[in-house]
């Protein structure tokens, strides 16, 4: 147990370690913001060095590993650049935002939960990895290769340890209530896909298919088609793509759908990056989906590559948009992978719809219905009557 004064002298490193981190990073970012490239040596930060060697020779307790100082200095210097979307992911995280990207991942097809003693459980899928082995409902979690799963592990960790190349194998010790066991698998990973894509026809109007987008993926846009194909052979005639909640994903996958929407040649989107001219990217052929009738829904939390798909649409008056004005992310970030499997997400350009009025800097994506949400009472069948009053006056001769 420490006394009063230890606590003093450790709460006192700690802050030592985040003024020096802190420090390094606001005087990078100034450099760099100024374009002053400097490089990074002892001699660029003296004061920085002073106060390592301070903690190194002064300090009462080990200092963290190198690896935690090195993340405490990025996240500094990002800090001191100023900007929410240029931003640093550990490696859990960045693989699993990857795979959400790619839309499918190496897995052993099984879902996670917390119990209320905060022991992670494994539930298999159907015809999956995990269940073909053995698996079954509610198997408490106890290592993954070797890994002791504790409590306080998180989420991302524990689905990092599962997950891997298609084909590796993972060694996992379960234990199971029902009989008191522990019991130990080899299981090979398999391709396991994340759909970002689901839909139906609407129970309203059995004419009208419903295609809730959550993810904007690398495989979205095939979703997209396969998702029509099967509305339309269950007699669907009108579409409603829902774009609400959709935070985004990939720039080049808002832009393919809405390219299976549009005429050869329309519009969609110009980018500008630093120190180029804007470049506008137009609609290559006829999208196979020109002639379907369509609205789409929006909300506040319809954001980034979700805004392209929402804005395209719009300015070349292909949809209907029904809603409140979308999240207003105008911004293209490039993801650099670094060697320890964390990531750097940088804001490179600037993206604006032509012929958007107004432009989504000012508000957002505005709709062309307004969907009124001081109450959430009822919201998504407001949301679903407005839609199908929308389509209806469309296909009205």
């Amino acid at each position: 147990m420490r006394t009063k004064s230890s606590n003093f002298r450790f709460y006192t490193l700690v802050w030592l370690i985040f003024l020096l981190t802190f420090g390094v990073g606001l005087a990078m970012g100034y450099l760099i913001r100024d374009r002053q490239i400097v490089p990074i040596t002892t001699n660029a930060f003296p004061l920085f060095q002073q106060a390592y060697d301070l903690l190194v020779e002064h300090g009462s307790y080990p200092l963290p590993e190198q690896k935690n100082i090195e993340y405490g200095m990025i996240r500094g210097l990002l800090q001191a650049y100023d900007d929410p979307y240029t931003i640093f992911v550990e490696p859990p995280q960045h693989e699993l935002q990857s795979q959400q990207l790619r839309g499918k991942f190496g897995g052993i097809g099984a879902r996670i939960e917390r119990d209320s003693q905060n022991q992670y459980r494994l539930f298999p899928f159907e015809d999956s990895p995990a269940k073909r082995s053995g698996i079954q409902d509610g198997d408490i979690l106890l290592s993954i290769d070797e890994v002791e799963i504790r409590a306080d592990m998180p989420q991302d960790d524990v689905l990092a340890l599962l997950r891997g190349d298609k084909g590796t194998s993972v060694r996992l010790v379960i234990f199971r209530e029902h009989d008191q066991r522990e019991y130990r698998f080899q299981i090979t990973r398999e391709e396991i896909a994340l759909p970002s894509v689901t839909w139906n026809l609407l129970p309203e109007d059995k004419l009208v298919g419903h295609i809730q987008v959550n993810l904007m993926s690398s495989t979205t846009p095939d979703e997209i088609k396969k998702a029509i194909e099967d509305l339309t052979l269950h007699g669907a005639v009108s579409f409603i793509l829902d774009l609400r909640n959709n935070g985004g994903g990939l720039v080049d996958t808002g832009i393919k759908i809405a390219e299976l929407f549009l005429p050869a040649g329309s519009p969609v989107l110009t980018q500008t990056y630093r120190d180029k001219q804007p470049q506008t990217i137009q609609a290559e052929k006829d999208g196979p989906f020109t002639q379907i009738p369509l609205v789409v829904l929006i909300n506040n939390s319809t954001a980034s590559a979700a805004e392209i798909t929402a804005g395209a649409l719009k300015a070349q008056q292909r949809a209907t948009l029904i809603g409140t004005p979308t999240f207003g992310k105008y911004t293209i970030q490039l993801v650099f992978d670094l060697p320890d499997g964390s990531s750097l997400h940088i804001t490179a350009a600037e993206w604006e719809i032509p012929g958007l009025i107004p432009p989504i800097r000012d508000h957002g994506v505005l709709p062309d219905i307004w969907v009124e949400n001081e109450t959430t009472e009822n919201l998504n069948g407001r949301y679903i009557q407005a839609a199908l009053q929308a389509l209806r006056s469309k296909n009205s001769p």
